[in-house]
């Protein structure tokens, strides 16, 4: 794309609904954050600090998404496909020289850029798979072929990611499902891939459920990658802090951030405290990135919460509208898995945030702090906004 086309261009370019939730989810990350990050400035002078990088890079996000809103959705193609082959090396990579943070080994850091290769590979993995899945079809769909070459892609993706993020392996298991469902694979074929992964899913549920508290020990000072992980897990999907029997003796500090979690939700009296007002955001560790939803709610009630729920939905609305009105099959395929894997992630770090879900440290998209996947759901949006508007429409969308 020559820069020279951009001066015959507006400023701000495709659906505006979309643009009207990005920005919201935005102002909202500013005031939330902003709030929650006290206990980062608790025993310190420097209140402003995590606020102002945080709008340094939200900044940085929206600048990411009106550069790439402008760049014709055609060339994802290859961006993705270059984007795959280098997500799988820098997985492999994290696994050898990763930085752990949190017991987890997810972070590369090279000089002072610090990320994380999942963020990466969610969004080579989708765009990848949009362009095999639209590219190599026959008279009923998807071909066999295109379904092996992206089975194959996303199974190397989940397998390199499950070990230290499963949250995330399990995320993207469920958007290829979709995207796969919405590119028309064969019915028989998706059935058979849900009844398996609801075995699998099953069977992991029974056997955390059967590991002693001892063996669990002994994995946990385990040096194997695979086995150090374990314990997490499984605590996390058994629940297994037990529940005193006098109320009285119940100790949060067991699990901080689930027990003042649903105090957060629990005082928030319907209506909220008002925005700054959280009283529960000094003891919730991750306040500000995986259980700002609950401050959120503590703070501005259950209007609000409703409020940043309806954004994500009126989100995959939007993307739901501007894929059918795509005339090809790759940005229509790609629009709905980049909401999809927006949305999906929304749902499940508002569901653990409320108690509905075991703990799975996955930020709020656009909403909590974060470096790395700020950047790339920014990325996600520019991707959904070029569509809208240089994807070639069906004729009897040209109009609209």
């Amino acid at each position: 794309m020559k820069l020279d086309n951009l001066k015959d261009k507006n400023l701000i370019q495709g659906d505006l609904g979309v643009w009207a939730v990005f920005i919201l989810l935005c102002t909202i990350s500013l005031i939330e954050v902003y709030s929650a990050s006290s206990r980062m400035t608790f025993g310190s002078e420097a209140y402003w600090q995590p606020i102002m990088q945080h709008g340094a890079f939200m900044l940085m996000g929206v600048f990411i998404a009106w550069l790439v809103h402008f760049i014709p959705c055609n060339y994802f193609k290859l961006f993705c496909t270059i984007g795959m082959f280098l997500s799988l090396f820098l997985l492999i990579a994290v696994l050898v020289i990763g930085q752990k943070t949190n017991d987890a080994g997810r972070w590369i850091s090279i000089g002072f850029i610090r990320f994380q290769p999942s963020e990466i590979a969610k969004l080579s993995l989708v765009g990848f798979s949009c362009f095999i899945l639209s590219s190599l079809r026959d008279e009923k769909g998807a071909s066999m072929i295109g379904l092996k070459i992206v089975a194959l892609a996303a199974f190397m993706t989940i397998l390199l990611i499950f070990t230290e993020n499963a949250s995330t392996a399990f995320i993207i298991t469920i958007v290829m499902f979709g995207i796969c469902f919405f590119a028309q694979v064969r019915r028989k074929i998706l059935v058979s891939a849900l009844l398996i992964g609801m075995l699998g899913i099953g069977s992991v549920f029974a056997i955390a459920h059967s590991i002693p508290e001892s063996a669990l020990v002994k994995m946990t000072e385990s040096n194997l990658t695979v086995l150090h992980r374990v314990p997490t897990w499984v605590h996390r999907i058994t629940d297994k802090q037990e529940r005193p029997a006098d109320p009285r003796q119940y100790r949060p500090q067991e699990n901080p951030q689930k027990a003042y979690a649903k105090v957060a939700i629990a005082t928030s009296n319907i209506i909220g405290r008002g925005p700054g007002n959280s009283r529960q955001r000094d003891f919730i560790p991750q306040a500000f990135s995986d259980f700002i939803y609950a401050i959120i709610i503590e703070e501005l009630g259950f209007l609000g919460a409703f409020i940043v729920l309806g954004l994500y939905l009126v989100l995959m609305y939007r993307s739901m509208r501007i894929a059918q009105k795509c005339k090809a099959l790759f940005p229509s395929y790609l629009v709905m898995g980049l909401a999809l894997m927006i949305v999906v992630q929304a749902m499940m770090n508002m569901a653990v945030a409320v108690g509905a879900f075991p703990v799975t440290g996955q930020p709020l998209p656009l909403v909590s702090r974060g470096g790395t996947s700020l950047f790339i759901t920014c990325t996600y949006i520019g991707m959904i906004l070029s569509v809208s508007h240089t994807a070639k429409r069906k004729p009897e969308y040209e109009n609209s």
